[in-house]
């Protein structure tokens, strides 16, 4: 497999499209797929793919991007979704490519394929898209791998490549807050990079631990989930205003934590085929599950719209599928995906 996500999720930040029509008609649908949610499949060999469902899941289209655009591949390994305005931007990796589609129709505007290597999460910020980029993967015979990783920054007003920025690490997932970029490094180093967007230059890391994945931003705080290699697993919280840094360091019963989300006021996080609960003030963790499903592998999480998103990995041959839960544990709705499902996304 190609990618650090095999053993990661991540449910990155939407910028919701804010309409300029009245009150009267701001909740009327703006295309087939708003008021929903999609679920990206990462696909193994072949190509991805992207679901769809509506919020009530009345409505479903396994494949809405060759539904809608015939023939034309989405891409291999599947990576990342995100949002700018009436658009997203869906990240293949193994490809070298990012789809552009409108976000409520998912017809197919532009495609970008210069200046990416091994493309990873993508944020947006003023017209910019900046996408992490995995580059050559470290390994013991390429060690420079480890320290080759960048920020593609993406005029997105014309879909075009327009530099990049050097990270001297690896990079992962990303954060954007008052100009500066927040990188989670998976591997081989315990600093949270921090990127100044308006200089196109690193500045000082926080050191938080090795192992960091999932990152979430929340009143001005960031938590970061160290999760399934290295030592103990931990929530790290990264107070923006001064930097200063504090940890939920997790019992060993909780070691190997995948995912993480915040949904009013609660972190939610995994560990295996479980699911616990916080408060965002908590200072312990909790080891009593919300729920434990029985998935093979679980590949993709997320928490909203009242309810908790599980993906299961399946074989990464034949088409897997999604689960729905209520905040309370209860399944709600079951839904046969593409293969190898790994994120979700709220298209509201």
């Amino acid at each position: 497999m190609m990618k650090f996500s095999k053993l990661f999720l991540i449910a990155l930040s939407v910028s919701l499209f804010v309409s300029c029509s009245n009150d009267d008609s701001s909740n009327e649908p703006k295309g087939v797929y708003d008021k929903g949610f999609f679920v990206l499949n990462e696909g193994s060999a072949g190509q991805g793919s992207v679901s769809f469902s509506s919020n009530d899941f009345s409505a479903f289209t396994k494949d809405v991007y060759t539904t809608v655009n015939g023939a034309d591949l989405l891409g291999k390994y599947a990576q990342n979704i995100f949002f700018d305005g009436d658009r997203a931007y869906i990240i293949a990796g193994g490809s070298n490519v990012i789809n552009v589609v409108n976000r409520y129709t998912f017809k197919l505007i532009a495609k970008i394929d210069t200046g990416l290597k091994n493309p990873r999460y993508g944020v947006t910020k003023d017209g910019k898209a900046y996408v992490t980029n995995a580059n050559t993967y470290g390994s013991p015979t390429n060690s420079a791998g480890y320290t080759d990783d960048y920020v593609a920054i993406i005029n997105l007003s014309t879909n075009t490549f327009e530099s990049k920025i050097d990270l001297n690490g690896t990079a992962n997932r990303l954060v954007e807050e008052n100009g500066k970029l927040y990188i989670t490094e998976p591997y081989n180093s315990s600093k949270l990079l921090v990127v100044n967007i308006t200089t196109k230059a690193l500045e000082a890391p926080v050191e938080i631990g090795s192992s960091a994945d999932c990152i979430k931003l929340e009143n001005g705080t960031l938590f970061i989930l160290r999760g399934p290699y290295g030592d103990r697993s931990e929530i790290v919280k990264v107070k923006l205003s001064d930097k200063s840094v504090s940890k939920i360091t997790f019992p060993a019963t909780l070691d190997g934590a995948s995912f993480l989300d915040i949904y009013n006021g609660n972190i939610y996080y995994t560990v295996g085929n479980s699911v616990y609960v916080i408060s965002t003030t908590a200072t312990a963790a909790s080891t009593t599950a919300v729920l434990t499903t029985t998935v093979g592998y679980l590949y993709g999480f997320a928490v909203n719209n009242d309810h908790i998103y599980i993906a299961d990995s399946g074989d990464f041959k034949a088409d897997s599928k999604a689960y729905i839960y209520s905040l309370s544990g209860t399944l709600q709705k079951e839904l046969n995906v593409g293969v190898g499902p790994n994120g979700f996304y709220f298209n509201n």
